[in-house]
């Protein structure tokens, strides 16, 4: 490709565009380039100062798109710390660890086989978002001062950065270890070890999660274990209903007592519960919240958990039954992070299954919500579903539902308007209010889409009169 990438490829939280089309290896130096002089920007200091981890995933393209991003970043000056293959939390964990600058993940997370992208972080592992830094590495682009790869326009560096190579596998998995009592767990499973299937999606979750999971002497089934950017079995994204159909089968079929899937980047898991049901992201959240709030070393100390603004209400309820606190947030990862510094939140928790850990640099993981689920089941002698079972009979929840929409702040309007006497919320989108029911209507940020989320304290068959009644007003 030849020019200046496309501005649709600088999202709200990441670059993400289709390989050679929107990125290819002139537009990923040139964001590598850009990307350090941001950094510098945000920390304070001169490039040549700069400590920058980098790492990718499995997709076909990322070797060399990788390694021109790196040479982006080591033409401006930057001293590179390279990990190589791994999956996207394990590049968090290099810049919390090693207290780094900055970090660049040459990865399309979820998305299918032709598409590349990177995931962009600052010291302790905050995410660049939309507000802070991926528009700026965009306007750095367009402005022209960096050149092209080949022109002789753009000033060179002082110096040429330095590249080091590590290996953190060894080292991540025991800091993931290190949430969960493992020979608790293993005792617990000793005599009847649980059978679950671990679909990695052809992702990164086999050499990342796999190691942790043998450790605790389970009944494993590994399917689509082996990274793959062909992605041959299915599209690394379990959100997609068609993407974990054959992991609900296999559970269905073999009487397993749970089911994990990972995203391709395997910073996010979903479960599927022994009854082969798959397991909503809020209930999640909440189940987790109260384990963590459990294990906390000062019970009458208080702890922050936060949540997004689309879940179910089993949330707020369990933290404070719990003795936590809970905060509602805005969507989205980079927010997630930054307001988890600012409460100190032990926890938080997205629909979308992004679970984030203050002792993991307050980062996303993949890992860290499998082993914590496996060491619930160990420590309640409980199957998932009877665990879940009580949200399941007060929460009635409707998932996410997009609508195309001509003019999505004007239909937030109406909204607003029909919904005046209830307590309305503008965090993100507009959340309505009340006492038995509630929902939030958000817009995309890709797409004319609004997005629903709505919850019934009442019962299913309300849940779907309410759902119909505001997708009726949506789609007018």
């Amino acid at each position: 490709m030849a020019g200046l990438p496309p501005p649709e490829i600088f999202k709200a939280y990441d670059i993400r565009g289709l390989y050679g089309e929107e990125i290819d290896g002139d537009v990923a130096e040139l964001i590598g380039r850009a990307f350090a002089r941001v950094l510098s920007g945000l920390s304070g200091k001169p490039v040549s100062e700069l400590r920058i981890g980098s790492g990718h995933d499995m997709r076909l393209s990322a070797p060399e798109l990788s390694a021109r991003y790196r040479e982006g970043l080591l033409a401006e000056g930057a001293h590179v710390i390279d990990i190589e293959q791994v999956g996207s939390e394990m590049l968090y964990f290099l810049v919390g660890s090693r207290e780094l600058d900055g970090g660049l993940m040459c990865t399309a997370s979820h998305n299918p086989k032709a598409y590349t992208g990177v995931k962009l972080v600052r010291e302790g592992a905050i995410a660049l978002s939309g507000d802070t830094g991926i528009q700026d590495i965009r306007r750095t682009i367009e402005s022209g001062e960096l050149g092209s790869p080949e022109s002789s326009d753009s000033a060179p560096a002082p110096a040429r950065g330095t590249l080091e190579v590590l290996n953190i596998y060894e080292e991540f998995q025991a800091a993931a270890l290190r949430f969960i009592d493992a020979d608790a767990v293993r005792e617990a499973f000793r005599t009847s070890p649980p059978k679950v299937i671990a679909d990695g999606g052809n992702g990164m979750a086999g050499p990342m999660a796999g190691p942790l999971l043998d450790l605790l002497d389970l009944d494993l089934v590994e399917t689509y274990w082996t990274p793959d950017g062909n992605f041959p079995d299915h599209e690394p994204n379990p959100l997609l209903p068609e993407n974990r159909r054959l992991i609900i089968e296999r559970v269905r079929d073999s009487g397993a007592d749970l089911g994990i899937a990972w995203d391709g980047d395997a910073d996010r898991c979903f479960f599927i519960d022994d009854s082969g049901a798959f397991v909503d992201g809020d209930f999640l959240t909440a189940l987790l919240a109260e384990a963590l709030l459990r294990k906390r070393p000062d019970p009458t100390r208080p702890e922050a958990i936060l949540y997004d603004v689309r879940a179910s209400r089993a949330v707020a309820d369990t933290v404070t039954r719990a003795g936590g606190i809970p905060y509602v947030n805005r969507v989205g990862h980079a927010f997630f992070k930054t307001r988890m510094r600012a409460e100190g939140s032990l926890f938080g928790g997205e629909v979308s299954g992004h679970y984030y850990f203050r002792d993991f640099y307050c980062a996303d993981s993949g890992t860290i919500p499998a082993l914590l689920v496996l060491e619930l089941l160990a420590h309640e002698g409980k199957r998932l579903s009877e665990l879940l079972a009580p949200y399941h009979a007060r929460y009635f929840i409707s998932g996410e539902i997009n609508s195309e929409v001509s003019d999505p702040l004007a239909k937030m309007e109406e909204i607003a308007a029909r919904y005046s006497d209830a307590r309305q919320e503008r965090l993100d989108g507009i959340s309505i209010d009340y006492e038995d029911w509630h929902f939030n209507v958000r817009s995309s940020n890709t797409e004319p889409l609004l997005r629903l989320c709505l919850e019934s304290l009442v019962s299913p068959e309300d849940m779907e009169r309410r759902r119909d009644e505001v997708l009726s007003l949506i789609r007018s």
